[in-house]
C-alpha cells in the first residue's frame, strides 16, 4: 500500500470511520470534503494508490479502459486489507467499524474488498463503481450495506454494468441503494448529498 496516507480522528468514536479511496489520477486528499458531507464527525483514512499510469495514481493496474489486471487487482485488494488490519492498531480505531468511501478507481477496489475480503468493510458507499471481477462467489454481505451512485449516460460504467454489479451484491445478500444521475461519470454534489442521506440513515440513527 502507499506510504501516502492520512488519518484525522473525529470526535464520535462510534460512528464509522471513513475510508477515503480516490479515483484515477487522484490522491489521499481528493475526498476529504465527502467525508465532512457524509460523517463529519467520523474519523478518515484516507490512501494514495501505489499503482501509477502514465503518472497517475492508481490502486490497481488495468490492461485497457475498463479491463481490469486482475492478478493486480487480487494483490492490491490483500496489500489494502493487510493495510486496514495495520492502520488500525496504529491509529487506534476500530477495524470493524470501517465504511469504505470510493470514487470510480476507488470505488473498484473497495468493490474488490467486498468481493474477496470478508469482514474487511462494515459498508461501502460507490461512486461510478464497476464490477470488479466475475466468476468468482462471493461472501456473505448480509450484514453490509452498500450506497452506488451511478450515471445513465456514464461512459465508463454503462448501466448494464452498474445493474450487475446491483445483482452480484444482493445476490450475496447485501442491502443495496442505488442512485441515478444523467451526468455520465462525473461525481456530483446531488450524489454526494443523497449518499450522506443515505449514511445518516443507516449508520448514524
Amino acid at each position: 500500500m502507499s506510504d501516502e496516507a492520512y488519518f484525522s480522528k473525529g470526535i464520535d468514536s462510534k460512528a464509522p470511520v471513513l475510508l477515503l479511496l480516490h479515483g484515477t489520477g487522484g490522491t489521499e486528499t481528493d475526498l476529504l470534503p465527502l467525508a465532512k458531507e457524509i460523517s463529519p464527525d467520523s474519523s478518515v483514512l484516507s490512501v494514495r494508490g501505489n499503482v501509477l499510469e502514465n503518472g497517475m495514481p492508481r490502486f490497481f493496474r488495468r490492461l485497457a479502459e475498463g479491463v481490469f489486471d486482475e492478478e493486480d487487482l487480487l494483490l492490491r485488494t490483500e496489500e489494502l486489507h493487510a493495510f486496514l488490519d495495520e492502520a488500525a492498531g496504529q491509529y487506534e480505531f476500530d477495524r470493524g467499524n470501517v465504511v469504505a468511501v470510493g470514487y470510480s478507481n476507488g470505488a473498484n477496489i473497495a468493490g474488490s474488498l467486498l468481493f474477496h475480503c470478508e469482514g474487511s468493510l462494515r459498508g461501502a458507499v460507490l461512486h461510478h463503481p464497476m464490477v470488479p471481477r466475475r466468476g468468482v462467489q462471493l461472501p456473505d454481505l448480509s450484514a453490509v450495506p452498500c450506497f452506488i451512485g451511478a450515471g445513465r449516460n456514464d461512459p465508463i460504467c454503462t448501466v448494464a454494468e452498474t445493474e450487475e454489479l446491483i445483482e452480484l451484491l444482493e445476490s450475496a445478500g447485501a442491502p443495496v441503494t442505488a442512485h441515478w444521475t444523467a451526468q455520465g461519470h462525473q461525481l456530483t454534489y446531488p450524489e454526494v448529498q443523497a449518499a450522506a442521506a443515505w449514511f445518516k440513515q443507516v449508520f448514524l440513527k
